[in-house]
């Protein structure tokens, strides 16, 4: 797969992300499979993992302001 910022190879890799709720709500995921670029760190995430991730969203404590899970694949 290449990079469609640079050009790079993307390699699969773990990697936390951070995801906003709302104006005052985050969830960041720790251990997320991505695609990253091995040249500029640009990542991309499968839409099977996105789905998930949005499941978790949503079923997230919408008055924290801060939630760190840890995504098992």
């Amino acid at each position: 797969m290449t990079c469609h910022v640079c050009g790079g190879v993307m390699k699969p890799a773990l990697s936390d992300i951070p995801f906003k709720r709302g104006d005052h709500s985050m969830v960041i995921f720790k251990n997320l499979p991505v695609h990253q670029c091995e040249n500029c760190r640009e990542y991309l995430i499968e839409d099977s993992i996105m789905q998930r991730v949005d499941a978790i969203l949503e079923r997230s404590n919408a008055a924290a302001e801060l939630e760190i899970v840890s995504f098992a694949a």
